[in-house]
């Protein structure tokens, strides 16, 4: 909090003006170093929720929470940056009212929110974080409801991530890995997880026609990874084709190669090695 000046109304005024400032510098930064559009856009429940594939939730009830934690909103994503600095005078008689009330000592009710992973979406209390973060404050008290997804949130910084959660939510739906098989299969580009998902179900079509007998997606998958995936990467690792590349990025390239150059799905020493020159 700036000092006082012994008027809490006039400070108040110039606490939403110096939260306006920084946010049309932080903007214009952003600008001049190039920035995706959606680096300072508080991150919107409903998609992260659709991405990471809904599964529950559970009142947790009152709780003292980190405010750099809160990184989205359910509804008034326009109001706010994603630092919860205004980004127009349309909130400033609530914002400084707020700021008065705070500068004066008074009882500040809790937000409400709901927590994903490690995150917190506000559905009630905007304007109080917003003041909280332009007073210094590090935590605040908040109502907490838990809401349980398919995916871990980790790993999700700008609304662009969640492209690529979206695409690994619908890959694993496909292909139902689970424990270390789950966690071992990673790539970066989104479109990645659906050629690979194409590729596993094609994988295990021809493994149901040699068998003669149905599989579930669920021990087609395992199969994959056991049978397919865990040996070809360690193939590979041996033949130093793995770069730095995931071990499911690099599969994916090597299995194209090999059915381009060679027109077959077996693998082998021939294989590899049609790769690895034309690699060179």
């Amino acid at each position: 909090m700036s000092r006082e000046t012994g008027f809490p109304r006039a400070d108040a005024e110039h606490d939403f003006l110096r939260a306006r400032r920084r946010q049309v510098l932080s903007r214009l930064a952003k600008w001049l170093r190039g920035e995706p559009d959606d680096v300072n856009i508080m991150l919107p429940f409903t998609e992260v929720v659709d991405a990471l594939g809904y599964v529950g939730e559970r009142r947790i009830g009152l709780r003292v929470i980190a405010l750099d934690s809160i990184v989205g909103s359910v509804d008034r994503g326009r109001d706010f940056d994603r630092r919860f600095r205004p980004t127009s005078g349309r909130v400033r008689e609530r914002w400084e009212r707020l700021a008065l009330a705070a500068r004066r000592g008074e009882e500040i009710p809790p937000i409400e929110v709901y927590r994903v992973g490690e995150l917190h979406f506000i559905i009630d209390g905007h304007h109080r974080v917003s003041v909280a973060h332009a007073h210094g404050l590090s935590t605040i008290e908040a109502q907490v409801t838990a809401v349980r997804t398919k995916l871990d949130p980790s790993g999700i910084r700008f609304r662009g991530d969640l492209i690529v959660k979206d695409y690994r939510r619908l890959f694993l739906e496909r292909v139902p890995l689970t424990g270390p098989a789950r966690a071992s299969v990673i790539v970066s580009d989104p479109w990645d997880y659906a050629q690979l998902g194409e590729h596993v179900e094609a994988w295990g079509f021809r493994l149901m026609q040699d068998e003669g007998r149905f599989c579930d997606r669920a021990s087609v998958a395992q199969r994959w990874f056991d049978e397919e995936f865990t040996p070809v990467v360690g193939m590979l690792r041996q033949a130093d084709l793995i770069g730095t590349r995931t071990d499911a990025e690099a599969y994916l390239w090597v299995a194209g190669e090999r059915y381009r150059l060679i027109r077959t799905h077996r693998w082998d020493d021939e294989v590899i090695e049609a790769v690895r020159s034309r690699k060179r």
